[in-house]
């Protein structure tokens, strides 16, 4: 058995990571008994797997993701949803009011139109057809105020946190809602625009620095500092 790489170390595709009987993680793969990564990120090996952290991914949606979506196309009877993944999904009619509409009477545009974000839930995905969306969920439906913030969706996990630690820390330090979509998008309100503006450049340092051990307390000084500035 061996290893071929440091803790942490940022390795590439096909590079050789370790020889011998190791578990495989995420993101890598075994030719025989050698194990290469198959993405450009941060080896790890831990209680005998192999993993490799994306330092760059792509979204693909998943049956009951929560996701934040732009508007790009409205038809009669659908729209058209942007979600940052290689597929294009369709939020129909029916999924989205309680109450059926008609459409040969009523504009969709009168609801969701071109551009508008909305918050949704992937209904269903199989990649033999676009992803479906629905807004019947409690917390769905159109974004009408705050920020949208892109990150990359292969930071997600460490801006929600363990149990949701990192996020809850944002949210009760600054008084904002947030809401963390799987795919990367995030919204962010506050009454207080000067606390909403706080936490979108907290979101993207944690995007920058996801991969720095100690990150959780390096942003409890920097919400500590903020509070002693006001």
């Amino acid at each position: 058995m061996a290893i071929y790489f440091s803790q942490r170390e940022i390795v590439v595709p096909g590079q050789l990571l370790a020889k011998g009987p190791y578990k495989l993680g995420s993101n890598v793969y075994n030719i025989g008994q050698n194990i290469y990564s198959s993405v450009v990120g941060l080896a790890e090996l831990k209680n005998n797997v192999i993993n490799v952290i994306a330092l760059k991914s792509t979204y693909i949606p998943s049956p009951g993701d929560l996701v934040i979506g732009k508007i790009i196309n409205v038809g009669v009877t659908s729209w058209q949803v942007d979600i940052a993944s290689p597929y294009t999904a369709i939020l129909q009619a029916s999924d989205a009011f309680i109450k059926p509409i008609d459409v040969t009477k009523e504009s969709l545009r009168k609801y969701f139109d071109v551009g508008d974000y909305i918050i949704a839930k992937v209904l269903a995905f199989d990649k033999t057809r676009d992803p479906l969306l629905t807004v019947k969920e409690a917390g769905c439906g159109r974004i009408e105020k705050g920020t949208v913030v892109e990150i990359n969706p292969s930071k997600v996990p460490r801006l929600i946190g363990r149990k949701g630690s990192m996020i809850s820390l944002i949210k009760n330090e600054l008084g904002v809602e947030v809401v963390v979509g799987k795919n990367g998008r995030v919204w962010v309100y506050s009454k207080d625009k000067r606390a909403e503006e706080i936490a979108v450049r907290i979101i993207k340092c944690i995007e920058r620095e996801a991969h720095i051990s100690g990150l959780t307390n390096r942003i409890k000084r920097m919400l500590e500092e903020v509070k002693k500035g006001e």
